[in-house]
């Protein structure tokens, strides 16, 4: 069966997760990812503790079924060998700050001059222009910036800091893979690649949409951990139980809300469920009888009943959840490479019924694929026996 991106061929010149992630993903449908290291040290993601037999566990999450070649770009050398690559590819992914490509002359504006095709997207963490074009960043950084992290943690308390790179992922992996998409969907119309640029602060910034309509109606800013889907109204919040766990209860509309107060004897509270000056007493009165059952004994009481109630599970639950499992969304890898550890690694999460992603559990190592690709256009064994012992791959 062929997948959709069969025949797309991409390199790779990102690190860590953002990029890496998104090619992944266009991996798992079929497009041959080429990853570009350094000579001998590798992406840095490479060496992101903790380890597998010497290598980040966290790399192998964000690499499975790519290649690696080795060439340094910083030599000219390197950069003739990367353009000739660059003619026979359609996309390739930069993870610099803005402007090191044109430093070392492979910028887009160069490439696209010998591949007319090519579609170049630059994830940043700011974006390509701008007065922060040039600044450093991190996850927590870009969310900082677009008012996230400020929507995150208790109303009595401090901003918390997210458990997962919402900027790094959702912003950036996976509007890097949209945007790549709909330059392939364009090229297929005027034949011409383009510029992708993708910044991890504008993705953070669109996932505010709901905190915005809820600002833009109450012309109030939103007040962390205090209004209606974070945690400030009892139908939509998180309580601890017994066994000092916790369940979460998305109760929004109505008549979930109603069932859920029926069970627990509250229907005094049914017409309370948005009156805010009541919130407080309500969600104390629910923490304490919610308090009286174990995690496990409520999921039980209310499995029969239609009102948006869940665990809070951990990793280890979460990965063994007969849902997760019945989407293939956990797979683990005993004994990994014979190291006596467990790798554990995320499925596919986009279903397609007639072309599906395969999560191929294939891990490249540093330049594994380097002479096969220069084989490939047109150089012979002695001359990348020189390339090597020069330090150039």
């Amino acid at each position: 069966m062929s997948l959709p991106l069969e025949g797309i061929k991409i390199l790779d010149l990102s690190r860590y997760l953002p990029g890496p992630l998104c090619t992944q993903i266009l991996a798992d449908f079929g497009a041959e990812i080429i990853k570009v290291e350094q000579p001998k040290t590798g992406e840095l993601g490479r060496q992101l503790g903790p380890f597998i037999n010497e290598e980040s566990s966290r790399f192998y999450t964000v690499n499975r079924n790519k290649k690696s070649i080795t060439l340094d770009l910083k030599k000219q050398e390197g950069k003739e060998i990367f353009k000739k690559i660059v003619t026979k590819f359609d996309v390739v992914v930069d993870q610099f700050r803005p402007g090191v490509m044109e430093r070392m002359g492979l910028g887009y504006d160069t490439l696209k001059k010998i591949n007319e095709g090519l579609i170049y997207c630059s994830l940043t963490g700011y974006g390509l222009d701008g007065p922060l074009r040039d600044a450093a960043g991190h996850d927590l950084n870009y969310l900082s910036l677009a008012g996230v992290t400020e929507q995150i943690g208790n109303c009595k308390g401090k901003p918390s800091i997210s458990g997962v790179q919402i900027a790094d992922t959702a912003a950036g992996s996976l509007y890097s893979v949209i945007a790549i998409l709909l330059a392939l969907a364009s090229r297929q119309k005027t034949g011409k690649g383009q510029l992708c640029d993708v910044a991890m602060l504008d993705g953070s910034i669109t996932l505010l949409a709901y905190a915005l309509g809820e600002w833009s109606g109450s012309k109030v800013l939103p007040e962390r951990g205090n209004e209606t889907l974070t945690g400030g109204y009892a139908c939509y919040h998180i309580y601890e139980t017994k066994d000092e766990k916790y369940v979460s209860l998305g109760a929004v509309e109505g008549k979930f809300w109603a069932e859920f107060c029926e069970r627990l004897d509250k229907n005094e509270y049914i017409k309370l469920q948005w009156n805010k000056e009541k919130q407080e007493d309500i969600i104390e009165d629910i923490s304490s009888i919610l308090k009286e059952k174990t995690r496990e004994e409520w999921v039980e009481f209310f499995s029969t009943s239609n009102i948006c109630f869940t665990p809070v599970l951990n990793m280890e639950e979460m990965s063994n959840h007969p849902q997760v499992v019945a989407r293939n969304m956990i797979t683990k890898l005993g004994n990994f490479k014979g190291s006596g550890k467990e790798l554990v690694l995320t499925g596919v999460p986009i279903k397609l019924s007639d072309t599906p992603g395969e999560a191929k559990h294939i891990f490249p190592e540093i330049g594994e694929h380097t002479e096969q690709l220069l084989n490939s256009i047109g150089y012979s064994k002695n001359e990348i026996d020189e390339l090597r012992k020069n330090s150039i791959i």
